[in-house]
């Protein structure tokens, strides 16, 4: 199944039943880069494996949050190069304030939580 594009996210987001009481949408466009984050050493390609239902759990947690009135999240599978996409993720809530810890906190749990990356 293909991934969803992000404008298709943020339609979502914006067709939700309580996207009234929101006042910010903000959006994460996570993407391959051509060097590691801990050592530096160039990478070329990145393989990702998901496990969705646990981005589903991470999906409902932030929903939960303060403020939060719709999430989407749309992790890419597979083998990538560098400037391919890996993550989108939508958030909608009342307050910025609100909305960016959301925004954190549900890419932290993403990443520490449902994907695996290998660099090569």
């Amino acid at each position: 199944m293909p991934n969803r594009s992000l404008d298709e996210l943020i339609s979502a987001v914006k067709g939700s039943p309580n996207i009234s009481s929101a006042g910010m949408l903000l959006c994460h466009n996570g993407f391959v880069r051509s060097t590691s984050r801990i050592e530096g050493k160039p990478v070329a390609e990145l393989e990702v494996q998901v496990d969705h239902e646990k981005v589903a759990e991470i999906r409902e947690w932030a929903l939960g949050l303060p403020g939060v009135v719709a999430v989407e999240i749309e992790p890419f599978e597979g083998k990538f190069k560098v400037g391919d996409d890996l993550l989108y993720i939508v958030v909608a809530g009342d307050i910025r304030e609100n909305v960016f810890e959301a925004m954190r906190s549900t890419i932290e749990r993403v990443k520490a939580e449902a994907v695996s990356k290998k660099e090569y």
